[in-house]
C-alpha cells in the first residue's frame, strides 16, 4: 500500500490498483447531522404517532377551509366572471380598492366599524378580567360554581335568540328597559330606532353574553399563583385590593396583553350577524359597517370582485394593525407574539 498526494491536499491511499479518496472531517459533519437529525424525528413520529393522527384532521380542515380559498383572493384584482373563470377573468389591478377608498361610503362605513370595534375593546375588553378577579376571591366554592355557569350561559344561547331578547326589552311598549322608565317618570324610547343607541346596546349585550365565557382564560391564568406568596401578603396585612394589584395583576399581566394584541388584530372585523339582526333602515347611520356593506354588494348584487376587494383590504389593515401594537407591546413590556 502506497499513499501520493491528492489535488485537495488529502493522501490518497491504493490497495491493489484501487484508490481510496480520504475526505475531510468537516464534509462529514453535516451529512451525520442530517442523518442523526432524520434518525430522532424518525424515533419522535414512532414513539408519539397516535397524536399526529388526531391532529391530522385539524390539519386538513385548515388547509381547506383557510389556505385553498386564498387562492381564490386573486378575484380581487381581476373582473371575475363565473362564466369565464378565475383564470381567464380580466385583470383589472387595484381599480376595486382605488374604487372603495374613494367611494362616499367608505368614511362612514370605517367610521362606524371603527366605533363599534373601539368601543367594545374599551368597555368589553377589562370586563372579563374584572370578573374573573371577583371570582377568584370568592371564598364559598358552591356560589363560585354557580355564578360561573350562570354568566356561561349566554355564550352558548345562539345570536338570533340573543337579538330577539335585545328587541324585546328596548321595545317602546312592553319592553323592560321602556317600563322601569316609564315607572321612574320617563317616557318610552325606541333604542333601535335611534342611531344614537346603537353602539351601546351592540356593546352592552356583548358583554353580557361573552362576560363568563371570556373568565376562562384569566382564571386559568389565576389559578397558577403561588398561595404562598398570598398568605404571606396576607400576614402582612394586605387588602385583597392589595392583593389584585401587586400580586394577581402582575401574574396574569402577559396573558391580558397577548389577548389584547390578538383582540386588536381583528378591529375591522366586526361581525355581521348580530347587526344584521339589529339592523334597520331608522339605525342605519351608525349600524351599517364594513361587513354588512360587503354582505349586501357580495351576496346580494354578487359584485364578487369588489367585495373581495374590500375583505382584502380589511385583512391588510388588520394585520398592519396587529403587527404594529404586537411591536409596541414587545418594546413597552417584553411580551409579543413574535
Amino acid at each position: 500500500m502506497r499513499s501520493f498526494p491528492s489535488p485537495d491536499g488529502l493522501p490518497n491511499t491504493s490497495h491493489g490498483g484501487y484508490t481510496v479518496k480520504k475526505t475531510k472531517p468537516s464534509e462529514t459533519r453535516p451529512v451525520l447531522a442530517r442523518e442523526s437529525r432524520l434518525a430522532a424525528a424518525k424515533k419522535h413520529l414512532k414513539s408519539y404517532w397516535q397524536l399526529y393522527v388526531l391532529l391530522l384532521p385539524a390539519v386538513v380542515f385548515i388547509i381547506i377551509f383557510a389556505y385553498q380559498p386564498m387562492y381564490g383572493a386573486q378575484i380581487a384584482f381581476r373582473n371575475f366572471s363565473i362564466k369565464k373563470g378565475i383564470w381567464k377573468s380580466d385583470w383589472v389591478g387595484l381599480e376595486h380598492f382605488e374604487r372603495f377608498v374613494t367611494s362616499s361610503v367608505f368614511w362612514p362605513l370605517l367610521k362606524n366599524t371603527l366605533g363599534i370595534s373601539l368601543y367594545s375593546l374599551i368597555a368589553g375588553f377589562p370586563a372579563p378580567i374584572i370578573f374573573a378577579f371577583m371570582l377568584n376571591e370568592l371564598a364559598q366554592q358552591k356560589l363560585k360554581k354557580a355564578m360561573q355557569m350562570i354568566t356561561y350561559a349566554p355564550h352558548f344561547i345562539s345570536m338570533v335568540a340573543v337579538c330577539g331578547l335585545i328587541v324585546l326589552f328596548t321595545h317602546r311598549e312592553y319592553g323592560l328597559i321602556n317600563i322601569f322608565l316609564r315607572a321612574v317618570g320617563g317616557s318610552g324610547v325606541e333604542f333601535l330606532a335611534e342611531p344614537k343607541y346603537f353602539k351601546t346596546i351592540y356593546v352592552i349585550s356583548g358583554i353580557w353574553q361573552e362576560l363568563g365565557w371570556g373568565t376562562i382564560i384569566y382564571l386559568a391564568a389565576l389559578s397558577g399563583v403561588d398561595p404562598q406568596v398570598v398568605e404571606a401578603s396576607v400576614i402582612d396585612g394586605a387588602s385583597r385590593f392589595q392583593k389584585i394589584i401587586y400580586i394577581n395583576l402582575p401574574y396574569i399581566l402577559p396573558t391580558i396583553i397577548i389577548l389584547l394584541i390578538l383582540r386588536c388584530g381583528s378591529m375591522l372585523s366586526v361581525g355581521s350577524e348580530k347587526i344584521l339582526l339589529l339592523q334597520n333602515a331608522l339605525n342605519m347611520e351608525s349600524s351599517d359597517v364594513i361587513s354588512t356593506y360587503v354582505y349586501r354588494l357580495g351576496i346580494k348584487d354578487a359584485q364578487f370582485s369588489f367585495t373581495t376587494a374590500i375583505g382584502l383590504f380589511n385583512s391588510i389593515v388588520n394585520m398592519i394593525i396587529l403587527s404594529a401594537v404586537n411591536y409596541l407591546s414587545g418594546k413597552l413590556s417584553g411580551s409579543s407574539l413574535w
